[in-house]
This record gives structure tokens, sequence and C-alpha cells, in this order.
């Protein structure tokens, strides 16, 4: 039997198929195996290039397969997609996993190490956290309004209504337990959530990557610690326009025939990314507007023809070139002097 130097794997729970082909192109391996058969076929495989989709746990089975001495290459799904000949099963999956890894051109997911995978589960249970707290504090807003309690707008704002309305005697008393119930699990949730960021702030001042992007203005220990955690290695990129690319910050293009018409930005690459970028831009333009902070030549004339939320993106792309920069210097941001008029 040919021994195969290339193979596909298509990954769930506990089904593996894998599609091998040998060095003459030959399709060799053409299979399922459950988890634990998979993982004794590689032990005993002599070291060859392995195709996965990059999904969950894709990362973990990249680490494995490579402790055994294979070179592993993890391809995003919308890349794998165009080799799908027909119809959508397990087997096909495969086939086109082995045949898009051979593509020139193709563009891979660095496998995280276990420590930079803590660090990806700590965003995502803060942002788990975040969310549930903003579904409570919703909650209690819209119940305590049914009581003709109303309180103004801002999460600051929160504990002082759940304060006010837990005072109030005029309520009746099965709503009384039901707001004590909710005021007990919110501020549960605000524990949980103070000892996630007290990790993360941890994290943060011991990556040095973290520490130098926190230096850009607009962009906070959360958006640095993103950026460090998820972004590729910057090495990966050409330039910072190609950086902002990956993440969906650049306008779409839809030129035919020599004309050129660009569209809103792509949004493509990692949204929560993306989304820090595009609220820290936010954040800047709130304390430009109030005085706080001086814009620089470039942004003051952007805010006098643009429209703030478009301003905000435009912001957000800047922020992810000099990300880029910094990444690949070693430096830190100092904000450039302002030169007189």
């Amino acid at each position: 039997m040919n021994v195969p130097i290339r193979i596909g794997m298509d990954t769930s729970k506990s089904v593996f198929q894998l599609h091998g082909v040998d060095q003459s192109e030959a399709v060799v391996v053409r299979r399922q195996f459950r988890r634990t058969e998979m993982i004794r076929y590689f032990e005993k495989l002599p070291p060859a290039l392995v195709a996965i989709e990059s999904c969950g746990s894709s990362h973990h089975w990249g680490r494995l397969l490579e402790a055994f001495g294979h070179e592993v290459k993890l391809i995003p799904p919308q890349y794998v997609k165009p080799y799908v000949k027909r119809g959508k099963n397990d087997a096909t999956d495969a086939e086109a996993l082995c045949e898009a890894v051979t593509r020139p051109s193709m563009r891979f997911v660095p496998i995280k190490s276990r420590d930079r995978q803590a660090a990806c589960m700590l965003m995502t249970v803060r942002e788990r956290l975040v969310s549930v707290k903003s579904q409570l504090s919703n909650a209690f807003r819209s119940y305590a309004a049914e009581f003709g309690i109303v309180g103004p707008a801002g999460r600051q704002n929160v504990n002082a209504l759940i304060k006010r309305v837990l005072e109030d005697d005029g309520l009746p008393e099965l709503a009384k337990d039901l707001f004590r119930f909710q005021a007990r699990e919110y501020a549960a949730v605000e524990r949980r959530l103070e000892e996630i960021e007290a990790k993360l702030m941890k994290w943060h001042r011991d990556d040095d990557v973290s520490r130098r992007l926190a230096t850009i203005p607009g962009v906070g220990p959360i958006g640095s610690t993103l950026l460090s955690v998820k972004a590729p290695p910057p090495e990966t990129f050409r330039s910072g326009r190609d950086f902002a690319a990956w993440l969906g910050l650049t306008p779409k293009d839809h030129s035919t025939g020599g004309r050129m018409r660009h569209g809103g930005i792509t949004k493509a690459g990692d949204s929560a990314l993306r989304s820090v970028l595009i609220v820290g831009a936010t954040a800047l333009l709130r304390h430009v507007r109030k005085g706080r902070h001086k814009p620089s030549p470039w942004l003051a004339a952007l805010l006098e023809r643009k429209p703030p939320k478009l301003v905000a993106v435009a912001l957000a792309n800047k922020f992810a070139r000099i990300a880029w920069r910094l990444m690949v210097s070693g430096g830190v941001y100092n904000r450039p002097a302002v030169m007189p008029t």
C-alpha cells in the first residue's frame, strides 16, 4: 500500500474523514475514522502534510499532529468551499482540503499555542459576561418601567436604579422578591466580570506586544490584548493596508471596465477585532468633540467633511495600520508633533 504524503482531514466531534494522495497524486486513503482510530493512524504514519479546516478544536488537532511529526495547515472554511466539486459531505470536504492546501496563493491560519488558546478563552469569557450583564440591566430597566420607575441611561446608573427600586415600599411583595433576585444575579455577574478583567489586565501587563499596542490612542488594554492574541504574525502581511484588509476595514471593490467603484467596508476577518477597534475610535472621537483630545490635522479635516460613523471606521483603519507597524518594528506609539500653521 502506498503511503500518503498529503492528507485532507474533515473533522467533527467523533468522526474524521481522511482523503490522502501519494507522490503521483493517486488517492491512497479515503476512509472514515473514529476519534481513537484517527489518533493511532497518525501516530504510526510517516510525516505528511495535513490540511484541516479552521474551526472548533482545529488548533488542538494541529498541535497534536505536529507533535507526531506531521506538517499541519489550517485553512479558513471560505477558502476551501471553491474546491468542493459537487454536493456537500465529509468525503468531498476532505478531498477539497487535500486540493486547496496545494495552491501557492492559499492563506493559512497560524496554529495557536495552548497559552494563546487560554488567552482567547479569557477574552470570550469576558465577552459573554458583558453580554449577560447587558441583558440583566436591560431586563431590570424594563421591569422597573412597568411600575413607573425610570432611571437615566448608561451602565453607570444601573446600580442607582436597583437601589431606588429595592427601596420603593409601594411595590407588591412578589415584585420586590423578583427584583431582589435579579439584583443579586446582577451583582454576582459584576463580581465575576471584575475577576475576569483582573486576569485580563495581568495578562496584558505580562505581554510585551499588548503593552506596546496599548500606547496607541483609542486602543486600550482590551483592544491591545485582542490584537496580540488573535492577529496572525505581522510578517504574514506585506503592509499595514493588508492587515487592515484582513480585519475587513477596507472598502469593497466593485470596479469594472476601468471604472473605479468602492462600497462599504468588507467586514471580512475577525469581527471581534474589527469591532473593538471601531469602538475605540468612536470613544476617541467623543473625547475630541468634548475638547479632551486634540485631533491631528488629518482627523480634523476628515471630521469637517465626513459623517462621524465613517470617520470612526477610517480611524479604526489607521489604528490597524499603526498596530501592524508596531508589531513589526517592536516600538511604541509616539504621537506626532503638530506642525505650526
